[in-house]
């Protein structure tokens, strides 16, 4: 915990060390506010992506380097120079470690808390509750003293995170508690009156196969005018993404059909039972996806039954897409590959208005409407999209603005929003906050060419409570 872990630092220091500063006021100070700061970034980890994204192994080299700094700037600059200070700290000490830019982002938002002249003032506190602050200058043991008053375990409220983030954390060790239980069952076929595990197997891959969706095909199922070409050559830019995802699907489909033929095979022993046959089987015991779905699928956390309904769900609505001709709105969610559909959004209206691609950017509203049903045609420009879920918080329809989750609720749905292009980058304006979206909770992904997590989509400019920050939310994980 956070009480341990400045501990130990203060238990390692020596007297000598620690009044070796000619300015001892700011120099205790800002020195515990650095270790608690290195503190809260190590445990924050303990909750997953509502912590971090990626899960960095931050070290005592980070904090000794940021000590020195400290006393150095104090030594050498008459005044404090917290804009040098915080920039030495957190973009390079520690920076330096980071590699998602969301997560560079928070790591900023923390020290701010940390690294700021409010801290020099003995009234500041660190925590709501007032728990934790750094103490008034005095000998090192009084720094001990303080410490050992603390509680053993910490509220969420010191990493900035809300009540319900303890509840994440418990579900994720939970998971991973089934999941050791689950990898370690013996595999026992049935001995009293119920089904084996090969017929229980069989009826499910058998259930599966028959639902199967037909493949696409655009020759004969595109809406009238769909694929068509403009005087110009060019096909519509939507209709490109269209035809891409349903070469994506199309693909996927196919592995669903061979592999669930496949598997009734060998398990009546007609086929060799190959090594990823074998994954599939458990795996379908288990309720997990097969791996060899999940190899040519999009990103989904979901157990087995839920991801066959998505997928069907997905193909719906596309299928509608290619038959009906463009949505009035789009479910975002559906996409394989959503951040490709953002730029086919802004190449539309660039060609629209002969306004060149690379100046263009999405500003967001979030409309009133919450059913499909209440949208009777798409936007002038832009999109409309729906099935976005807020995660950490919520969205206050009577307001319009970001709040704060009622407890025990991790997410919460989003209204309607109008994805509409502008000229111009699309800042954090105030009273906004840039909220990242994710294809999928673990919000972790393979660092892509783009310097961009593939997970990774956009920032939504959403307007936040009076009261708070953008600083406040990134905290919060939101």
């Amino acid at each position: 915990g956070v009480k341990a872990n400045v501990n130990r630092g203060y238990n390692d220091m020596t007297e000598d060390g620690f009044e070796s500063c000619t300015k001892p006021g700011p120099w205790k100070k800002l020195l515990f506010s650095l270790s608690f700061f290195h503190a809260v970034i190590q445990e924050r980890r303990k909750f997953g992506p509502l912590g971090w994204n990626i899960r960095y192994e931050f070290n005592n080299s980070d904090i000794e380097c940021s000590m020195m700094t400290l006393k150095m700037f104090l030594e050498e600059q008459e005044t404090i120079p917290w804009a040098a200070l915080e920039y030495v700290v957190g973009q390079i000490n520690y920076g330096g470690r980071v590699t998602d830019d969301n997560d560079r982002r928070c790591l900023m938002s923390i020290l701010r808390q940390y690294v700021t002249p409010a801290v020099l003032d003995d009234s500041y506190k660190f925590t709501k509750s007032g728990t934790y602050y750094a103490p008034p200058e005095g000998p090192l043991e009084s720094y001990r003293e303080y410490l050992r008053s603390l509680p053993a375990s910490e509220a969420p409220e010191v990493f900035g995170l809300h009540l319900n983030a303890n509840i994440s954390f418990q579900q994720q060790e939970s998971r991973k508690l089934l999941e050791t239980v689950l990898s370690i069952q013996p595999r026992i076929g049935s001995t009293g009156g119920g089904k084996s595990n090969d017929e229980l197997v069989l009826e499910m891959a058998a259930a599966l196969e028959e639902e199967v969706p037909a493949l696409f095909d655009i020759e004969t199922e595109a809406a009238m005018g769909l694929f068509d070409r403009t005087e110009s050559g060019q096909l519509n830019s939507l209709s490109v993404v269209l035809g891409q995802e349903i070469d994506r699907f199309n693909k996927l489909t196919r592995v669903l059909q061979s592999s669930l033929s496949e598997l009734q095979k060998a398990i009546k022993g007609q086929v060799v039972m190959t090594f990823e046959l074998e994954g599939m089987f458990t795996s379908m015991l288990n309720n997990h996806v097969p791996e060899m779905w999940a190899n040519v699928a999009y990103p989904s956390l979901k157990p087995l039954a839920s991801w066959v309904n998505d997928y069907h769900e997905r193909i719906l609505f596309m299928r509608t897409w290619l038959q009906d001709g463009l949505p009035k709105c789009f479910w975002l969610p559906g996409f394989f590959f959503p951040q490709g559909f953002m730029t086919g959004c802004l190449q539309m209206h660039a060609r629209k208005y002969s306004t060149p691609i690379d100046t263009l950017s999405f500003g967001f509203q979030v409309t009133e409407f919450e059913e499909l049903g209440q949208v009777e045609h798409g936007p002038e420009d832009g999109i409309f999209v729906h099935g976005l879920h807020v995660d950490s918080a919520r969205w206050d329809r009577v307001n319009g603005v970001l709040e704060e989750s009622e407890p025990g609720h991790m997410y919460a749905p989003l209204p309607i929003i109008h994805f509409k292009p502008q000229e111009g980058a699309a800042e954090e304006g105030p009273g906004e906050y840039a909220c990242p979206l994710y294809k999928t909770s673990v919000r972790a992904g393979i660092l892509s060419t783009t310097g961009q997590s593939t997970n990774f989509v956009l920032h939504v400019n959403l307007p936040i409570k009076e009261g708070t920050d953008s600083d406040f939310w990134v905290l919060q994980g939101v």
